[in-house]
């Protein structure tokens, strides 16, 4: 069978992990403990994806670089306190050894630290199946390209061979701004109304149907 692409780059939260309630609930819960005001969990929702810096500016605008960094470490507090029990998306594991099986070079760029990068592809005992990654902690927060830049200057391809995967506008738009091809799924953190503008090659609402187009069509 022809093949498409030579490299699929995932997102990982919301994409690949179940994981948009629980940091919806570190951010909010956050929020309202250090008193800097009630955020509402779809609006929590919609900055899933950006950096936790980016994220906090996006919700609460200018709050301060104290207030800014009491928040980033409650965030984190509740979200590493839980981020064990996460799970991966039913099918995720089985499809990502099969893509790699087939000879697909498969990465991960995400909103993530690379502390939590590291123990979540630990946890899902999937780190071995990703030869490269870019978290916030090496570039500069989605939607700029440069993770996608990097990975593909890593891998030696070119973008019309290299695939986006994710959940959010912040992925679809800087697969746009490194002028690559992307797949979007709406069982994450962003409805598909706010997905469709951004011209994804298809919108999946399950995963299954994603994992079945990548290996039909890939």
């Amino acid at each position: 069978m022809h093949r498409q692409f030579d490299l699929i780059i995932w997102d990982w939260d919301g994409t690949l992990a179940d994981s948009t309630s629980v940091i919806i609930d570190a951010i909010t819960i956050a929020s309202r403990e250090l008193g800097l005001g009630e955020i509402p969990r779809a609006q929590a929702s919609s900055i899933i994806g950006l950096s936790l810096n980016e994220a906090i500016k996006t919700l609460l605008g200018n709050i301060g670089p104290d207030n800014t960094q009491a928040l980033a470490a409650r965030y984190r507090d509740y979200y590493f306190l839980h981020e064990e029990n996460i799970p991966l998306f039913a099918g995720v594991a089985d499809t990502i050894k099969t893509l790699h099986k087939r000879g697909f070079k498969l990465a991960v760029a995400t909103g993530k630290g690379r502390r939590g990068l590291n123990l979540a592809l630990e946890h899902a005992d999937l780190t071995k199946y990703f030869q490269a990654t870019r978290t916030v902690n090496e570039c500069l927060s989605k939607p700029h390209p440069q993770m996608l830049d990097e990975l593909m200057d890593h891998f030696v391809t070119t973008p019309e061979r290299t695939l986006m995967i994710g959940d959010t506008s912040y992925d679809l738009q800087m697969a746009k701004n490194a002028g690559i091809p992307a797949l979007a799924v709406s069982y994450g953190a962003q409805p598909r109304e706010s997905l469709l503008p951004y011209n994804p090659l298809e919108i999946f609402d399950e995963f299954s149907r994603l994992s079945q187009w990548l290996l039909d069509n890939a």
